[in-house]
């Protein structure tokens, strides 16, 4: 059986309709497992064994930690040495003593919360990639963050990292005009597992949809604690329709079939996220989603990418600048992540994962009259893991040098993305990306 959907196929798209807008049925909770309500697709059957694909190290993990909202790269990656900084950021900006500063650099540094961060940069752990952006920057926080979901500067067509997985399966993007799309492999790749209400764009791809998860208890048909009767009656239909389905391939058969891989994929997920962590995490919602990652890590799972979010950075007023808002939003973040990864070293898996942090976009240069920042352009990447090479890549831009008050782009960030694909993810980048990149070499050879 292959949960695969043919693009070429109109049925298919009938059943990516229903999967993507599934929250829509959220009143056939009687009838529709929970899972079907909340996510965009049912495990299929690698979630009982790895799968099989040529050249692919399926041992590797990436993690995709999205700052939401628009993340002030300035007073993240601090140029406290700046004169300039200073002077354009008089109410908000940090001091020499509110900074944990770089042994290498007396002039930069990270914000004083930041202490998760800095441990990890310290033990060679974190890549810091400077001024990331992309030519014509869009400070609309829904088109910038489509550009940054699909790698395309127009915003639209699949996921990068959707695209991504439809390239192991099925020869995305071969390089050939009107070549024959690969035959999908009886046992696809797991499906990308998003942490949250709903999968981000950059997950969607053509043929494997990701798995949203908010709370591994809602992953579970709950009709059987709503009554025996109804339970009875739902698990007879299943049963009833189970033998015919299986050659069949109608939209009846289809749900049929996800239900079943629903029933047996839930089971395994919860089992996986209700094993104790190893480390204490902090109380915080991004915490808890790193935690659950880290459960699924440790017991196996074989999904090869994970996605959560963080935010809002959309810190428009009253931004503070040691203290405030966006500091707060970065303790968060940087405690969270240095948990997750002490997690992962007691699991024996650090070398094993790589976790990738972006924004949509930065924030202005000058601080505004709300004692905050306005939507900007360029802004800090982070990658974490053993087999980043740790620093700083790329150049601090110019606060001086700018683009109408912005902040002029030293890297592209899918330069950063062509070199996770090539060198982690065992993928041809151009293939997916649509061009090559020119790699800014943040990975160990």
């Amino acid at each position: 059986m292959s949960n695969h959907l043919n693009p070429n196929d109109a049925k298919a798209y009938t059943r990516r309709a229903f999967l993507q807008h599934s929250t829509l049925f959220a009143s056939a909770a009687m009838t529709v497992p929970a899972f079907l309500q909340s996510s965009a697709f049912a495990l299929p059957r690698p979630m009982l064994g790895l799968s099989s694909i040529a050249g692919v190290d399926e041992d590797r993990v990436l993690v995709v930690i999205q700052m939401s909202g628009g993340n002030d790269g300035l007073n993240t990656l601090v140029p406290v040495g700046d004169d300039a900084y200073h002077r354009v950021r008089s109410r908000i900006a940090l001091s020499a003593n509110e900074v944990l500063m770089f042994e290498r650099n007396g002039g930069l540094g990270l914000h004083g919360s930041m202490s998760g961060f800095k441990d990890l940069y310290d033990e060679g752990m974190c890549a810091i990639v400077q001024g990331v952006g992309y030519p014509n920057p869009n400070r609309s926080h829904f088109a910038s963050m489509d550009i940054w979901h699909t790698a395309d500067t127009n915003g639209t067509g699949d996921g990068w990292l959707g695209k991504y997985v439809d390239s192991q399966c099925c020869g995305y993007g071969s390089g050939t005009p009107g070549a024959k799309q690969q035959s999908t492999p009886a046992d696809p790749p797991p499906p990308m597992v998003a942490i949250g209400k709903e999968s981000p764009l950059a997950l969607h791809g053509r043929t494997m949809m990701p798995v949203a998860i908010e709370d591994a208890d809602m992953y579970q048909w709950t009709g059987d604690k709503m009554g025996g009767d109804l339970s009875d009656a739902y698990h007879q239909a299943v049963k009833a329709n189970e033998a015919q389905s299986q050659g069949a391939d109608d939209n009846k058969s289809f749900l049929v079939r996800t239900a079943m891989d629903a029933q047996v994929s839930s089971k395994k997920i919860r089992k996986a996220v209700d094993a104790q962590s190893l480390v204490k995490y902090p109380n915080t919602k991004l915490a808890s989603q790193l935690s659950m990652v880290g459960s699924m890590i440790r017991a196996g799972m074989p999904t090869r990418v994970f996605y959560v979010s963080h935010g809002s950075f959309d810190t428009h007023a009253n931004q503070g600048g040691a203290q405030g808002s966006h500091a707060r939003l970065l303790q968060q973040l940087s405690d969270a992540v240095g948990a997750f990864y002490k997690d992962l070293k007691a699991q024996g898996n650090e070398k094993r994962v790589m976790s990738m942090c972006f924004s949509e976009f930065g924030r202005r240069v000058s601080q505004n009259g709300s004692g905050g920042t306005d939507h900007g352009t360029a802004a800090p990447m982070f990658l974490f893991g053993p087999m980043v090479k740790p620093g700083l890549h790329s150049r601090y831009p110019s606060l001086t040098d700018l683009d109408a008050g912005d902040l002029k782009y030293t890297a592209d960030f899918r330069q950063v993305y062509a070199e996770i694909l090539d060198e982690w993810l065992s993928a041809k980048s151009s293939d997916v990306l649509g061009r090559a990149y020119q790699p800014l070499r943040v990975l160990r050879s």
